[in-house]
């Protein structure tokens, strides 16, 4: 299916003809249509003056509203200190909070408002050695006014920071100077082709386009040297040897990006007791076992691991990214399974890094505690697998696990959590409605709705916030609309004790009769499945509606300790 496009207006104090065009052109998805504002006052109505300001809005049919802005043309005491040499800082920020007040009124307008971050001006060089001097360096103040701004928008729903310094060299090139004066362009075409790369990657992460598991090679790529060959005290890797240094700096940035919720993985060909092994002895070794959420280490085919390792995962080929250092094995992949992303590598450790960190595939919106400990929940589910492989049956291996369902209403602090859950969950999701955290706190507030997270643990650890469901009641029936579950907590009964903490509160907030409705797609049929065998009745004109007469209680596991807060929807 053909993604849609998505209108994009950008609204800049400078002529952004170029960058909406590099935006329009770039081929990689989704596509794009972009309109360039004419320059003004960002924000003054709230969009830019003139022209743009009458096609700002919801009604011209854009999405996303782009701003970008020089902070001298959004501050009067900076740009006082551009031409007199003097500034009172609070005067500036005061500027960067009003800059962020039209922020606020442009988000009304716009599904999502993304904003770069300021460039010190060129003039800043001629401040010398007082740049970032506090009160007088025209450097420092512009990083204030960043910092501030950061803290401002990191709040506001709809709303990304972008950090405009990862696409300028730190030094400007010359023909940015014969731009600006010849037709308002402050930067050159590289500039803005990878600035609308970076757009590009935030747009797919706000559709849950991302990848999010790396599978790797070990040999010449996670280290230097065949292990089986010279075992692990002879791989270079570390130490004083710059090809060691870089493979050890590489290992390091993909322990940072699993820090961000990426899960790591080994697809090799190797002995799986030697690799281990060396995974597990080598003192120089970043990446340990415990960082890797599952292996094929073996001689077979590394295209039919991949599948084998994802099925485990339970991710799909459009979620991976597999690095190899030799072609062929590249080759091999990218032909069978042309969903997984296999990018060229290239042929130097030493350039490994910036292979890693060139790649656009893996940005986030936000960034969650279950984020941060995916690694060890992956770790923690291996744990729970073996034990399942000791118990004598199902029902003895979900008594032994002690699980226990905290059930909280949706507040501030589980908000972030909650609406990744529902934005990014297919399988076990009644709706797969997609809402961000403004959009779901209106539909919360617009009549009789209540949401509950869900956050499962056990004997193993905490899988954290992995449920939710939301309800509205009409008269005596009350609707269940969101009904999301991630699939790591599957087939535990996590799911019946949802259903019954959500039918308990329907009978409390005075509904007689329970209705559950599933809009199918391509990957909810797991959704559907339990819906079948979980005691709701199937309707009889409709066969992805199911009802429940709440007269009788609906079951609670007695496997599952349930601990929540709960009150009847208003």
């Amino acid at each position: 299916m053909d993604e849609p496009t998505v209108r994009v207006l950008v609204l800049a104090d400078f002529n952004a003809a170029n960058f909406a065009a590099h935006l329009t052109h770039d081929t990689t998805e989704p596509p794009v249509v972009a309109t360039a504002g004419t320059l003004g006052d960002v924000g003054a109505d709230p969009s830019v003056s003139g022209e743009s300001a009458d096609r700002a809005g919801s009604d011209a049919g854009h999405d996303v509203a782009i701003v970008w802005t020089r902070p001298e043309a959004i501050s009067t005491a900076l740009a006082g200190l551009v031409d007199h040499g003097v500034a009172v800082l609070a005067d500036v920020m005061r500027d960067v909070d009003e800059f962020v007040a039209r922020l606020a009124r442009l988000r009304g307008q716009y599904a999502r408002v993304v904003v770069m971050t300021w460039r010190v001006p060129r003039v800043s060089g001629a401040f010398g050695a007082i740049a970032m001097k506090e009160g007088m360096g025209l450097a420092n103040v512009v990083m204030r006014m960043n910092l501030r701004l950061a803290e401002r928008v990191d709040d506001m729903p709809g709303v990304v920071l972008l950090d405009a310094s990862a696409w300028m060299d730190a030094e400007r090139a010359p023909e940015e100077a014969k731009l600006w004066y010849a037709a308002k362009i402050p930067f050159r075409h590289e500039v803005f082709r990878r600035a609308a790369r970076q757009v590009k990657s935030l747009l797919r992460a706000s559709r849950g386009q991302v990848r999010k598991v790396i599978l790797l090679d070990l040999d010449d790529t996670l280290w230097g040297g065949l292990v089986g060959e010279v075992g692990w005290r002879g791989l270079r890797l570390g130490g004083h040897d710059p090809t060691g240094e870089a493979y050890v700096d590489f290992q390091r940035t993909l322990l940072a990006l699993s820090h961000r919720g990426l899960l790591l993985g080994v697809v090799s060909k190797n002995d799986e007791a030697v690799a281990l092994e060396a995974l597990g002895g080598h003192p120089e070794m970043v990446l340990r076992v415990p960082h890797f959420s599952g292996w094929r280490i073996n001689w077979d085919d590394k295209a039919a691991n991949i599948v084998s390792l994802a099925q485990e995962l339970n991710v799909g080929l459009e979620a991976v990214v597999f690095i190899d250092d030799r072609e062929a094995e590249r080759v091999r992949v990218r032909e069978a399974l042309p969903e997984v992303f296999v990018p060229e590598w290239p042929s130097s450790p030493m350039r490994y890094v910036d292979a890693l960190l060139g790649l656009d595939c893996f940005d986030t919106v936000r960034l969650t505690a279950e984020d941060r400990t995916r690694s060890a929940l992956y770790a923690a589910e291996r744990a729970r697998a073996a034990d399942l492989g000791v118990a004598a049956s199902g029902g003895e291996w979900l008594e032994r696990l002690e699980l226990r369902v905290d059930v909280e209403e949706f507040n501030d602090r589980n908000a972030p959590r909650a609406v990744q859950l529902l934005n990014k969950t297919n399988q076990m999701n009644l709706s797969t409605r997609r809402l961000d955290a403004g959009e779901l706190v209106a539909w919360l507030g617009a009549g009789r709705r209540k949401l509950w997270t869900f956050r499962v643990r056990d004997r193993f650890g905490d899988a954290g916030l992995t449920g939710l469901a939301s309800l509205e009641i009409d008269g005596t029936r009350a609707v269940l609309v969101d009904f999301v579950l991630s699939c790591r907590v599957f087939g535990r009964k996590v799911e019946e004790a949802m259903l019954h903490v959500v039918t308990e509160s329907a009978l409390e907030s005075g509904a007689a009769e329970f209705v559950a409705t599933l809009m199918p797609t391509s990957k909810n049929a797991p959704c559907l499945r339990f819906l079948e065998g979980s005691g709701l009745r199937r309707d009889d004109d409709d066969a992805h509606q199911f009802r429940f007469d709440l007269a009788t209680a609906y079951p609670r596991p007695r496997e599952i300790e349930l601990l929540r807060e709960m009150a009847p929807i208003a």
